[in-house]
């Protein structure tokens, strides 16, 4: 649909063509072992809860639109906390800031641990119940909602990891890391709610999923301590320079003042639009499949199950093909199309195996187009701002995780599958802007 043929080298951008690269080379590399590890731990960390949420939200008789307040929480105050730390870590050094919010992620399991041992109806007693009632909550759920604050604040552990790849990878590695840790994050999201769903199971409830998660958090703390050598010499550091709280939430801003190349920028914008997008997709594509086939938990399971493999196998191995053959922006274009594509295909039938066809397509869009935005700030971002943009970018994930999958379940809600139909033409949009993108860059344009 946006696909054009390229035929250019630009004089300044040069890691856009095809290059020869063994795509398993950088794995020699130990330093990226413990990234990879950090990387997977943290998904797992992440995902264990997602089968085990819903349960607690429900045995509080606290509504549906709790829950998603819960994940949405995280997601926000990641959004605050992602960039500051990214931040921090260009002027302390990737490793001391890995160890502050990985502790971060522990503390917030054991304050998840507090909240297992609070009865529902301890509010009962208290002459403030009423209001507690009023917003449909409970002391656990507030508990927990304080857990996934702690973890959101010191969630650093992405934006300061990429920047930390960034540190040891050459360009040409760059070029496809990001695919590897996309698809350990696929293979992650395939076990991390499976381990959950397990260890709910026992007769300590989800106790046993906090005491599973509290010590994978710890090994990838070990990890950090032990394994993971500082990426950031101290000459090539930063002084650090305070910034206001609330011009925190002024991106743009953010932006300009680190006076980032012009394709930088442009590669923000892109991944507003693919972030936007994801947040709407993962909002409602479980709402939709129920509707359309039925499924029940396990249906539903086993369609997770396979998104996950979907994803891990084209991040992990597609990806690098493509990136390598044809180069970012070119990958980009077919990502935008194909995420175009799937949407509207995934609304033409109800039969289950025609529709997993139709729907790998929408996954391989997705799958080619996420890692290439990080790829390219990593390859264009100045080195000593490396972790303040990778920052700035997760949080731009962050803030649509936080504001629009409540928008697009209310969306669905009224107009159903046609949702999908009107999401197609963000990608749409994406694709038109890459190819503008790579015509100015032709040009000399910026």
């Amino acid at each position: 649909m946006f696909v054009t043929k390229i035929k250019f080298i630009p004089q300044n951008y040069a890691t856009f063509a095809p290059t020869r690269f063994n795509p398993t080379k950088h794995l020699k590399n130990s330093k990226i072992v413990p990234a990879y590890l950090l990387t997977f731990v943290n998904v797992i960390g992440f995902s264990i809860m997602i089968p085990v949420l819903p349960f607690i939200v429900k045995d509080a008789n606290a509504p549906d639109y709790v829950y998603g307040l819960l994940l949405s929480t995280y997601s926000f105050f990641q959004f605050i906390g992602s960039p500051f730390l990214g931040k921090l870590s260009d002027s302390k050094g990737r490793k001391p800031i890995l160890i502050i919010s990985q502790l971060g992620t522990f503390l917030s399991w054991l304050i998840y641990a507090i909240a297992y041992f609070i009865p529902y109806s301890f509010l009962e007693a208290y002459e403030f119940s009423a209001m507690s009632k009023v917003f449909y909550l409970s002391l656990p759920l507030i508990v927990i909602g304080i857990a996934r604050v702690a973890d959101g604040l010191t969630g650093g552990n992405v934006s300061v990891t990429n920047a930390y790849i960034s540190d040891i990878t050459t360009p040409t590695q760059k070029k496809t890391i990001f695919g590897t840790l996309g698809g350990i994050v696929g293979i992650g999201f395939v076990i991390g709610p499976a381990i959950g769903g397990i260890t709910s199971s026992f007769s300590i409830g989800y106790l046993g999923t906090i005491i599973t998660a509290a010590s994978i958090s710890m090994l990838a703390l070990l990890a950090i301590l032990f394994f993971l050598k500082e990426s950031l010499p101290e000459e090539n550091r930063r002084p650090y320079v305070k910034h206001s709280f609330i011009k925190s939430f002024n991106l743009v801003k953010r932006v300009n003042s680190l006076n980032p190349k012009y394709i930088v920028k442009q590669v923000l914008i892109l991944k507003t639009l693919m972030s936007a997008t994801m947040a709407f997709y993962i909002a409602t594509i479980v709402l939709y499949v129920i509707d359309l086939f039925e499924f029940d938990e396990m249906g539903v399971g086993f369609f997770l199950l396979v998104a996950g493999i979907f994803l891990g196998f084209n991040q992990a191995f597609i990806y690098k093909k493509v990136v390598v053959k044809i180069g970012e922006l070119n990958t980009l274009i077919i990502g935008f199309s194909l995420t175009a594509l799937g949407f509207v295909a995934i609304t033409l039938t109800d039969v289950l195996w025609i529709y997993m066809i139709l729907y790998y397509i929408l996954n391989l869009g997705l799958s080619l187009s996420f890692p290439v935005f990080n790829s390219l700030i990593s390859q264009h971002a100045d080195q000593d701002k490396q972790g303040e943009i990778m920052g700035i970018s997760e949080s731009i994930q962050s803030i649509s995780n936080a504001i629009f999958p409540v928008i697009s379940a209310a969306i669905y809600g009224f107009i159903g599958f046609n949702l999908y139909l009107l999401l197609a033409l963000v990608p749409f949009v994406g694709g038109i802007l890459t190819i503008r993108l790579i015509k100015r860059l032709k040009n000399n344009e910026c």
